[in-house]
């Protein structure tokens, strides 16, 4: 029997844990995880994935790290080894994002500057180095605006800005770096429906320039600042409405260079129709789970797929369920968690399946570490949305959660 190709697998944290990344990878391919030991994620998982899987060092190798593993593809799950992992693939003539396409889903002033060149409607953006450039930024900009840095996730050190100080007050309190300002575009919450969010996610797959719509991905509410809640699969789109949203994703897509791997494009739904918030790279945050849940379709088999030039085929959508998960948030002035009761009674409600918690008693918490300042996940299913909103109401009723 023919052995199965190898992919190697740019490990940090990200979209995928090894073990989900090899479940998916049975009778698919052979996975090589290439392994920097200086990023402190890869150093604590180590030993313990060398016991179960291949592991190939590549800390300190900058020429080809890869050279002599035999490597039919290449992907990463992390946001943070996006550009490496384009970076490898040139030199071992592997498919994978370009390098400028790379540069173009990671720094957000590039992607922005891509996409107005390419028409596709967005913000007015202005790239900010430090304060001095504000005044410039807000003119060009107005307010209020969304203040967010060049490069990052999950809305870490975003927010909000209504004025000169303001903005210069988050921009000294936030890490030193660049950022990009933006007007803050209008929702339209009657789109989705109440209870749900005013934006959604496009999870994508495209192989040899051929874009493949996976999923339209619907969301809860944001809490303060930009912080997400959760997302729910299917979406409560109109049919309209989708094949709207799928048109913007894919002219972002393609405005970028994309032409191999996953997408996870988010699109907010304004009063104007849709318009691109962000492209991301890679297969999206938690949005697997989902969409195995709700579809049955595994999405970080078909990232692996997609490194292998594997043709892809989308079935029309059949929804099992609406899975759903729900993100336990803190308001924005809680500086640390003094308790959260009731999990154990949540874990046996029908229609919940798992309560993940990340906090303890005494932790500090900081709305400024974004989406992943979350003290938890909530999975769940229900038959329809309804059922879904009756859960997070339960949710919300059966938590006590007590901050200072």
């Amino acid at each position: 029997m023919a052995s199965l190709p190898r992919v190697g697998v740019v490990l940090n944290f990200g979209a995928a844990t090894p073990l989900s990344i090899l479940a998916a990878a049975r009778g698919l391919c052979k996975v090589v995880f290439l392994c920097d030991r200086n990023l402190p994620y890869v150093a604590s998982a180590l030993d313990e994935l060398t016991d179960f899987a291949e592991v190939h060092d590549i800390t300190g190798v900058h020429t080809d790290p890869v050279a002599g593993l035999g490597l039919a593809g290449i992907v990463t799950f992390s946001e943070a080894q996006i550009r490496r992992t384009a970076d490898i693939a040139r030199h071992a003539g592997l498919s994978y994002l370009s390098p400028s396409a790379a540069v173009a889903v990671t720094d957000k002033y590039v992607q922005r500057t891509l996409l107005r060149q390419a028409g596709v409607p967005g913000p007015r953006f202005h790239a900010l180095s430090g304060p001095a450039d504000l005044p410039a930024a807000l003119t060009e900009v107005g307010l209020p605006a969304v203040l967010k840095p060049r490069a990052g996730a999950g809305s870490a050190y975003t927010c909000r800005v209504d004025s000169l100080s303001e903005a210069s007050g988050r921009l000294s309190e936030f890490p030193p770096g660049e950022f990009v300002l933006e007007d803050m575009l209008p929702g339209d919450p009657s789109v989705a429906g109440s209870g749900f969010g005013d934006y959604v996610s496009v999870e994508s797959v495209i192989v040899a320039g051929r874009v493949r719509h996976v999923e339209v991905t619907g969301k809860f509410p944001l809490a303060p600042p930009f912080r997400e809640t959760g997302y729910v699969v299917p979406s409560t789109l109109s049919a309209l409405w989708r094949h709207a949203v799928l048109e913007a994703a894919e002219a972002a897509v393609r405005a970028l260079g994309v032409t191999v791997g996953v997408t996870h494009v988010e699109v907010k739904l304004t009063p104007n129709g849709p318009r691109v918030i962000e492209v991301n790279g890679r297969l999206g945050g938690y949005v697997a789970d989902l969409v195995r849940r709700a579809r049955g379709i595994d999405l970080v088999r078909l990232s692996l797929s997609a490194c292998l030039g594997h043709p892809v085929y989308v079935p029309e959508p059949v929804y099992r369920r609406c899975a759903f998960q729900y993100f336990l948030t803190a308001p924005m002035d809680a500086g640390v968690l003094r308790r959260l009761d009731g999990v154990e009674q949540l874990s046996r409600r029908p229609g919940i399946q798992h309560v993940e918690v990340f906090r303890q008693a005494g932790d500090r918490l900081d709305w400024r570490r974004g989406t992943l300042g979350y003290l938890g996940i909530v999975y769940g299913s229900a038959t329809d949305h309804a059922g879904v909103l009756n859960l997070i109401a339960t949710i919300d009723e059966t938590l006590a959660t007590e901050v200072a």
